[in-house]
């Protein structure tokens, strides 16, 4: 258990990143892509892309309220010289009672494409990989004894209660189609609909949940006695010791997109997007002998509201699965529980020698999707500048094996035109009860940022996060017209005078010269 939680920190530093589970400062631009289907796949409709391929994106980090991390500068140094041989190298704790940790979550998308098709249907492909390992509602005492047993002293006997606790590693892939379309067009408002479909493929799972667990901890002899205890564990992937860690480091993009899975699910993202919009009627343009063009190259809203639900769904475990309650009466060492959880064979013999009773069952496991919320204002304040308030809330049942996001509230000013975009992410994080200051900039189809920049300063921030990625946008654009004739320079036949279209973009006939000055037009 040791060897996992300490990996898992390290793979969060060595993979150079990231958190911003929805990429904050990038997301809401009008201009981001596929990036803005995981917020709502409403705001696919009406897109500013007509066309857009995804490349690559990568998103990693973490977020508890147990401790608070060193600086990501400290941070890197310890992992890369080899002296950060234990979480409290790099974690310092603060919470004495119960905590959630989610560390880390990684995120890789790889291939993906958006058409849109006359403006008032979108279509998109979008393939990534996830990774999560989360603590919810679990001791602090009994996480330190586990993972770390030298930082646990100063008394002979620590009392540890818990309920309703829950540890999920989890690792999973998706391929997602998204379909939105404008439901609303008339006058000042429009109403938009989006709907993400998602094949979810399980690589593997460990999974810990308990109703109850009370424990004493002996610290002269490292044991936990244990009475009216009740926990489930489960997982797909303990055959073999560290199966989780050797899968998440060893594993590849490719493979995990389309390799063989150990379960599988269906999952879905659905929301729907209201605009108001001021001085439409001004967004027009004349060209090639048409009046009244809307010009999709610019946004026509005052303010956008929108509303999701993201990541619905579950993946059912039935190859290789494992699960087995665990009941009753028993004694334990912090020790032996490192050495026995990562093979699950061997943790059902250690724990029924223990005194407990562990009911074996190989049926599927429902391992469940983090299932969130968003609300989200939108308000186009000046001719470049909008500002952003988004709503984050938890709707998955933590009970359940799975793992989830905490609840958030962002407000993000952002400077927004075709070519780039930047905004800063303010957060109010309900899980550490603190705020967190970020930046996202995206320069074309470029785009990098961190929800928490001073995570890079500072060695008392309770999460650390990063993320970038890249896609190639085709975005719409008035046809140029160099003279300004209103003849586009694709049908102009003197691109460099102007004209009319009547003639092709040519000047009219000059009577001087009794003629036209192109004459094949005659």
């Amino acid at each position: 258990m040791k060897k996992l939680i300490t990996t898992c920190f390290a793979i969060s530093l060595l993979m150079s990143g990231a958190y911003a589970q929805r990429e904050f400062g990038v997301a809401e631009s009008n201009w981001s892509g596929t990036n803005a289907l995981y917020l709502n796949p409403a705001n696919g409709a009406d897109n500013r892309e007509k066309f857009s391929i995804d490349l690559f994106g990568l998103n990693v980090g973490a977020d508890n309220n147990l401790g608070t991390f060193a600086s990501i500068p400290n941070l890197i140094n310890r992992i890369f010289s080899g002296s950060s041989n234990s979480v409290s190298d790099v974690f310092k704790y603060t919470n004495g009672g119960n905590f959630s940790l989610l560390a880390p979550y990684v995120e890789v998308r790889g291939p993906g494409i958006l058409i849109n098709i006359k403006q008032k249907h979108t279509l998109a492909l979008t393939t990534r990989v996830r990774a999560m390992v989360q603590f919810n509602n679990f001791g602090s005492t009994l996480y330190q004894i586990i993972s770390e047993p030298s930082s646990v002293s100063g008394r002979t006997e620590y009392p540890v209660y818990n309920k309703d606790f829950n540890w999920t590693a989890h690792l999973w892939s998706d391929v997602g189609l998204t379909y939105s379309t404008i439901l609303l067009d008339k006058g000042r408002n429009r109403l938009k609909f989006g709907v993400t479909a998602r094949y979810l493929g399980g690589i593997g799972y460990i999974g810990l949940k308990g109703n109850n667990l009370d424990v004493y901890y002996k610290v002269s002899n490292d044991s936990l006695h244990a009475t009216n205890s009740d926990f489930q564990y489960a997982s797909n992937v303990l055959s073999t010791n560290n199966a989780f860690v050797n899968g998440l480091t060893n594993t590849t993009l490719i493979n995990s997109l389309f390799g063989s899975k150990s379960g599988s699910g269906l999952g879905a993202d659905f929301g729907f997007v209201y605009e108001y919009r001021t001085n439409y009627e001004d967004k027009t343009y004349d060209m090639d002998g048409k009046t009244g063009i809307v010009d999709y190259s610019r946004n026509h809203y005052k303010f956008r509201i929108s509303a999701s639900v993201t990541d619905l769904g579950y993946i059912n475990y039935n190859s290789g699965n494992f699960s087995a309650n665990v009941s009753g009466n028993g004694s334990v060492t912090g020790k032996e529980i490192g050495q026995y959880t990562n093979n699950f064979p061997t943790f059902i013999n250690y724990v029924r020698t223990k005194g407990f009773t562990a009911d074996t069952a190989g049926k599927a496991t429902k391992v469940y999707m983090p299932t969130a919320m968003l609300l989200s204002f939108d308000y186009h304040a000046a001719k470049r500048v909008y500002v952003n308030l988004t709503y984050v809330a938890n709707l998955a049942n933590r009970q359940n094996f799975g793992t989830s996001f905490y609840n958030q509230v962002t407000v993000t000013p952002r400077y927004d035109i075709r070519n780039f975009s930047f905004g800063l992410p303010l957060t109010y994080s309900v899980l550490a009860n603190d705020f967190k200051m970020g930046f996202g900039a995206r320069l074309h189809g470029f785009f990098i940022g961190s929800d928490d920049v001073m995570a890079f300063f500072s060695n008392n921030h309770y999460g650390f996060n990063l993320y970038t990625g890249f896609h190639v946008p085709i975005n719409h654009h008035i046809p140029r017209d160099r003279d300004g004739d209103g003849v586009s320079d694709r049908k102009d036949k003197c691109p460099s005078d102007p004209g009319t279209w009547e003639t092709r973009g040519c000047p009219e006939a000059d009577s001087e010269h009794g003629g036209s000055n192109d004459d094949s037009l005659n």
